[in-house]
């Protein structure tokens, strides 16, 4: 059995640092740290993360959302764990999957997480078409700017 740690941030500015303080204090064995956006399922270390567990292993995020920000997504990493004989442990969520609670529990923090992540979606359009409208333009003019006002 070994004690396996996931730390996710969105981008490359953001760090690790309070998640793996968090995953090294509970003991983790092994930590896979990645930094791309939970909307995609489709990531290296999840992957490396999903290759490496092994029955009776325990997985160990810092909050489910860093699972990912799909409900469907982070549904089907915990069945898959249940089918494998893996266990899942959120530090900050207090999750025990073994209950029914633990389970309606997760649905709960997952559905919140996919929610959260379609309201950064929907205030970040808005953002760019208020900017659209006041004459930004999105794009570069040069290699070095994001955005130019014309």
């Amino acid at each position: 059995m070994a004690i396996i740690g996931y730390a996710r941030v969105s981008t490359h500015e953001q760090n690790l640092d309070v998640q793996l303080s968090a995953l090294n204090k509970e003991g983790c064995d092994i930590i896979f740290q990645e930094k791309k956006s939970g909307k995609d399922i489709e990531r290296v270390e999840m992957k490396k993360l999903l290759a490496y567990l092994r029955e009776g292993d325990v997985v160990v995020v810092y909050k489910l959302d860093r699972l990912g920000r799909s409900l469907r997504d982070v549904l089907s990493l915990v069945e898959r764990f249940v089918q494998q004989g893996i266990v899942l442990k959120s530090l900050t969520d207090n999750i025990d999957l073994s209950t029914a609670g633990g389970r309606f529990q997760l649905q709960v923090f997952a559905a919140f997480a996919e929610l959260e992540r379609n309201l950064i979606v929907e205030r970040c359009t808005a953002g760019r078409l208020e900017a659209k409208k006041r004459g930004i333009k999105f794009g570069p003019k040069n290699q070095s700017a994001i955005w130019y006002k014309q």
